[in-house]
């Protein structure tokens, strides 16, 4: 904090105010705003460029920050009010200590200006990020909507080209083609992935009961799971919310623990708690597991483990965009070798 501004609050405080321990608390987050506050305005531009997922934190983070400068405005006017009383209080009071009154106050009333102006240019900022952020879904789906037609066609030809000349493909030609279909498939669920991602901002809500003791086990259906892996499904709630999206949100953590179970008896555990704030889940199972080093970077688009060619890398980051569209929290828990527990909250009413 500037030293001249603190020593002028102290001067013009009584003796007994001066060292209480709430009053240095207000000091220090006055000094902690303007040492900090270049800073924060350069994160706020870097922003603007970069991801969707990354986006959405940084709009949580500048509301944080808008909501901290306004409580600081508020104490700074009342710090205002406090050294510049009304005329009839400073009858006493020697003229100098009047010049510096003012000018303590009309200080600290240009600092709230400044503070001000950057808390506007912060809520613009946000604007601009909702719009870069619904113009990059937009860009999104487009491109994928449109890459669809031309791998059907792909898709189309390859199949007509091993049915036509199958008896001059030879062994080696036949695995070549069973490769260009693998690597199809494996795009098609990508293009499908980035189309899902893109569109769960923009759907309206769909909201309904929904059971989710049956939504989950007719996921687990779609899923055919193989025989080797036993999913129990405990008690779950019922709950009121878009059927589409959260029956996505269970079908890519199940799918996940499908894919990474590496154990001859599999086990997924499905289970649900009240909380007094909402509900947690659990995605449980007894797996290859996570290292530690991809905790912070396994929910981000296209993000996926070393040795998992088959992953297109978008499915948990699909299921954190829906987790955020219900304002809840999503976190793990891995061992390596022991088994993976995703865990999420959604809150009581959705």
């Amino acid at each position: 904090m500037n030293p001249l501004l603190k020593r002028q609050i102290r001067k013009l405080l009584p003796e007994d105010l001066r060292d209480r321990e709430d009053l240095q608390a207000f000091l220090k987050a006055v000094g902690d705003s303007y040492d900090n506050l270049e800073d924060q305005f350069k994160m706020t531009q870097r922003a603007m460029t970069i991801s969707s997922d990354e986006l959405f934190e940084a709009n949580q983070s500048l509301r944080e920050e808008s909501e901290q400068q306004q409580k600081l405005l508020e104490r700074l006017q009342a710090v205002i009010n406090s050294v510049n009383p009304q005329k009839g209080d400073l009858e006493d009071v020697e003229s100098i200590q009047d010049i510096e009154q003012g000018s303590l106050a009309d200080y600290i009333s240009n600092q709230a200006e400044q503070l001000i102006a950057v808390n506007k240019n912060q809520e613009r900022l946000l604007k601009e990020l909702a719009l870069q952020n619904q113009e990059l879904n937009d860009y999104a789906h487009i491109v994928s909507h449109d890459l669809k037609s031309p791998l059907r066609s792909i898709e189309a030809l390859v199949s007509w080209l091993k049915e036509d000349y199958e008896n001059e493909l030879g062994t080696a030609g036949k695995q070549q083609i069973d490769l260009i279909v693998t690597h199809l498939e494996k795009m098609d669920a990508l293009i499908q992935g980035i189309l899902s991602y893109s569109s769960i901002d923009k759907e309206d809500r769909k909201e309904h009961a929904i059971d989710l003791n049956k939504l989950v086990a007719e996921t687990v259906e779609l899923l055919h799971v193989p025989s080797s892996i036993k999913v129990k499904i405990h008690t779950l709630p019922t709950i009121t919310a878009d059927r589409f999206k959260i029956q996505q949100l269970f079908q890519n953590l199940l799918g996940n623990a499908v894919d990474n179970m590496d154990k001859v008896n599999g086990r997924i555990d499905v289970i649900a708690r009240k909380l007094d704030q909402g509900i947690q889940f659990e995605i449980k199972d007894n797996g290859k597991g996570i290292h530690r080093d991809y905790f912070g970077k396994i929910f981000q688009v296209f993000q996926k483990l070393e040795d998992d060619s088959l992953s297109t890398g978008i499915g948990l980051s699909i299921v954190k965009k829906i987790v955020n569209f219900y304002d809840g929290t999503i976190w793990l828990d891995s061992e390596v070798d022991k088994g993976t527990t995703f865990y999420f909250t959604l809150p009581k009413t959705l």
